[in-house]
């Protein structure tokens, strides 16, 4: 399955457009993770904790985008974005959008 954010694949043809398709994945944060966070916030640097958490909800949406496209017949997505947002009390939810065209190219 070919994933890009440009809007077409250089050197093929699309042939077929199946309909925009979405991913997503929310995931809470723990105590733990906000308490070690906020001491990295204190003394400075990246959160690696929380990079980590960001990395595998991308990698969450993503996958979901890449099932629901094989589920339509596609065999690429184009148009890729992603979106990040904080929901819930304190904001201690992330939720990571992947949305695209699932499209058949030749």
């Amino acid at each position: 399955m070919l994933m890009t954010t440009t809007p077409n694949i250089e050197g093929k043809k699309i042939v077929r457009y199946c309909g925009v398709i979405t991913g997503e994945a929310i995931l809470g944060a723990n105590i733990f993770k906000d308490m070690f966070a906020g001491i990295r916030d204190i003394v400075g640097g990246r959160s690696a904790t929380y990079e980590k958490e960001l990395q595998r909800a991308r990698d969450i949406a993503l996958a979901e985008l890449r099932e629901r496209a094989s589920q339509v017949g596609a065999n690429a997505v184009v148009g890729i974005d992603l979106d990040y947002e904080v929901l819930g009390q304190g904001n201690g939810m992330l939720m990571v959008s992947a949305s695209g065209t699932a499209v058949v190219f030749e």
